[in-house]
């Protein structure tokens, strides 16, 4: 992973035509990350990078290029057919036709947001650096998006210890009524961020927690374009904050 600053530099400028590109480039930052952190195998091609786990983490994928050659089709399907999980990948160039290895796709925004100011959250944000926190983050992250792979909670397995630790990455927590209720995860690469696992927890839902999250983790990327896929429901936040379309990345996950 590489990261520099930009705050006493120009800007970095990102047309959004480069989004699929900066976009794969930084999923493949985290997830190279996290990989190590697990001490899962991180396989890298030109086309895509992959993350190797074991029948609770599976397999993660991330195409890297929109013209994946035979050969690496053939890496993918070999490794999909050996995944001892579930596995999903990332295709923001929406190019690669997973659906022939038994996959089923969708479809959702890649969205971009210029430098520029932002607000202050509604509820206290810290960025975590306490086992604890982190632990509160991965629970979050485990009951937000539904991961079943990761039930019962096995703390560290999803958020490793490491993480924190490593260039560029950061987690987040919001407090709301002093309980962790939402979490996320941004990434600084190659002079542009990117969020991950924003998250609430079911019983804290429609109280402003989300918002508070992105806000939180913005106020260090203020400086930079900042890039994430958005979920439908997300996106309407995501909007408000200064977020807009710039690509459709399809999603695969095998059935």
């Amino acid at each position: 992973m590489t990261t520099r600053s930009t705050s006493a530099e120009q800007p970095v400028s990102v047309a959004p035509a480069e989004v699929p590109t900066r976009q794969a480039r930084n999923s493949a930052a985290l997830w190279t990350a996290t990989g190590r952190c697990r001490g899962h195998e991180v396989v890298r091609r030109r086309g895509f990078l992959a993350v190797d786990g074991d029948a609770r983490a599976g397999l993660r994928i991330l195409i890297q290029e929109p013209d994946l050659d035979p050969r690496e089709l053939a890496e993918l399907g070999e490794l999909v057919r050996r995944a001892p999980g579930a596995v999903n990948a990332e295709d923001p160039f929406s190019s690669t036709d997973l659906s022939r290895m038994g996959m089923r796709g969708w479809q959702m925004p890649v969205m971009l947001r210029p430098p520029g100011p932002v607000g202050e959250p509604g509820l206290d944000v810290i960025r975590v650096r306490r086992t604890e926190d982190l632990q509160a983050a991965e629970r979050i992250a485990i009951e937000g998006f539904e991961l079943a792979g990761f039930q019962p909670h096995r703390p560290g397995e999803l958020f490793p210890a490491a993480l924190i630790e490593q260039p560029g990455v950061d987690v987040f927590v919001a407090m709301c009524d002093g309980v962790p209720a939402g979490a996320g995860v941004t990434v600084v690469d190659d002079g542009i961020g990117s969020h991950y696992w924003v998250g609430t927890s079911p019983a804290f839902r429609s109280r402003g927690v989300g918002r508070a999250v992105m806000l939180g983790s913005l106020a260090h990327l203020a400086d930079l374009p900042v890039t994430l896929t958005a979920s439908k429901l997300g996106r309407p936040l995501y909007e408000s904050l200064g977020y807009t379309a710039a690509a459709s990345a399809t999603w695969w996950a095998s059935q």
